[in-house]
């Protein structure tokens, strides 16, 4: 491996004298004196504090890697062209999987908020016990209430607790600028980013999507017309686009940063509703749509398109810094593809997968997720292991030199980054969504060796399928399968007892 590239799981970086001599960086030349001294100071507090292991800590000699993590909003599993999407087009996204590694089993929960607390804490969300979007905890919707629901819905956290420690946090404290850009959704006012361990927080609120994705981004939103708007843009101009604003944003702070190694944290809203896009991006699209295509909706199309060239500026940006061979770059969704209508039309189709967001069949939660880090990840690898949201708080501080600790859910994906087909360290997967949506009644789920079982909590009926040979949830096979059934069904309830998984209340 070329020397000026990684060793182990933090960066290695030497610089050559003219006469192509190793030699450490001059203290002051670049300002690296200054945060090469803070970056051992914060391995010391980190030590005391996190619990750094020693061989982690020997490991880093100068400069820690940057991160970038670019979070999409309901983007289903197959709405990249590298995940068989037959209208949209993703050059950019298609070639970051072409130069990383591509998961093919990567989970989340089936909804934003609970995705989105449990990347950053690396604990499930049942655990949390935020376990659906923050309006809905909040009692804000309908949806509960509607005629016909059996079962009342648990109390919920809408807040993410201060006390929950986060990969910012862990970041920050060896370190690191930590920056967010975009989407929250984990609180008010008073539990922004800041205040859970980023240093710059743009574009941050406690609602769930912008009133609308042109400039000035603000107007009534949704059927209760409530006032929205997105802060912290400056004064913009008319026809500008969110998502194309927001990857400004996130280009003047990777520009700011520096020689500081840096942690981004870009939450994008795209694809997320109002399904809105520029006019002249929609009929491209439109032009494109064949009978027979899966994917239909035009303007949904152009969002997904719109994401791919923020993230083809992203990296461009890290070449052109040349910061390409010591940046992470991790790209996922929060859940899987919106199935419903929006303004009469489907907004998208996560074929081969049954059902879409909120539901615990595999549309609803399977969604796409690649990793780059030349020199480390093997480049055009795939990746068959089942992963999901909570590995990547102890990935990210284990790509960083930091341990974890305990107290997590999730497992660190390094081993799978260096040596892609390397097993994890557990054989099952959880979910828990004790609450109604379109797409579902209260249910819990376990997948388990390829297989998966589903259970409902309004009548306690259960759903068995073998994923390997039946990803679209097809056949249901607990009748054939009796005692498979209910081992698993009493593997899912030991979980919810181990984590607190709070149940739905009878009525």
């Amino acid at each position: 491996m070329n020397q000026d590239r990684w060793d182990g799981p933090a960066l290695r970086l030497r610089r050559k004298t003219e006469k192509g001599e190793d030699r450490a960086p001059a203290a002051g030349s670049d300002g690296e004196g200054w945060w090469i001294g803070r970056w051992w100071l914060g391995l010391v507090v980190a030590w005391m504090v996190l619990g750094l292991d020693v061989a982690a800590a020997k490991s880093v000699v100068s400069r820690p890697p940057n991160i970038v993590l670019i979070l999409a909003d309901d983007l289903g599993w197959s709405d990249l062209g590298c995940y068989g999407a037959d209208l949209h087009r993703t050059p950019n996204l298609d070639r970051l999987a072409g130069e990383g590694l591509r998961f093919t089993r990567a989970y989340a929960m089936s909804l934003c908020s609970p995705t989105r607390a449990a990347i950053l804490t690396g604990k499930h969300a049942a655990r949390l016990h935020m376990t659906t979007w923050r309006e809905q905890s909040l009692g804000r919707t309908s949806e509960a209430s509607r005629p016909g629901r059996r079962l009342a819905p648990p109390e919920t956290i809408h807040d993410l607790p201060a006390s929950e420690a986060t990969v910012a946090e862990a970041l920050k404290s060896v370190g690191y600028l930590t920056l967010h850009v975009g989407k929250w959704h984990l609180g008010d006012a008073a539990n922004y980013p800041e205040a859970h361990g980023f240093d710059v927080a743009v574009g941050a609120t406690h609602w769930g999507a912008p009133a609308t994705y042109f400039h000035p981004y603000r107007g009534p939103s949704g059927q209760s017309r409530e006032f929205r708007y997105v802060p912290g843009l400056g004064i913009g101009k008319e026809g500008e686009y969110l998502t194309d604003r927001l990857t400004d944003e996130a280009l003047r702070l990777i520009d700011e940063a520096g020689e500081r190694p840096f942690f981004l944290n870009l939450w994008h809203h795209s694809p997320h509703t109002p399904i809105e896009a520029e006019p002249k991006a929609v009929a491209s699209c439109q032009s494109r749509i064949r009978p027979g295509f899966r994917h239909q909706n035009a303007a949904y199309a152009a969002m997904v398109e719109s994401l791919d060239r923020s993230v083809g500026r992203v990296l461009e940006k890290l070449k052109r810094r040349r910061l390409v061979d010591r940046t992470l770059v991790i790209f996922a969704s929060d859940n899987g593809g919106y199935t419903n209508q929006f303004r009469g039309q489907a907004v998208t189709d996560n074929h081969p997968l049954r059902s879409g967001k909120g539901s615990l069949y595999e549309g609803g939660i399977r969604v796409p997720l690649m990793m780059r880090l030349p020199g480390v990840i093997p480049s055009g690898t795939i990746c068959d292991e089942p992963v999901i949201s909570m590995d990547l708080y102890p990935t990210l501080l284990a790509v960083a030199g930091v341990n974890a600790g305990g107290g997590r859910d999730g497992v660190s994906l390094w081993p799978v980054l260096k040596t892609p087909g390397t097993r994890l360290s557990r054989d099952s997967l959880y979910f828990h969504f004790p609450h109604y949506y379109t797409t579902t009644t209260p249910v819990g789920a376990v997948i388990s060796e390829g297989w998966k079982l589903l259970e409902y909590f309004e009548d306690g009926r259960r759903e068995l399928y073998h994923l390997a040979a039946d990803p679209g949830e097809s056949i249901d096979l607990s009748g054939m399968e009796p005692a498979r059934t209910a081992a698993l069904a009493r593997q899912l309830e030991e979980w919810r007892r181990q984590v607190g998984a709070q149940a739905p209340i009878s009525r």
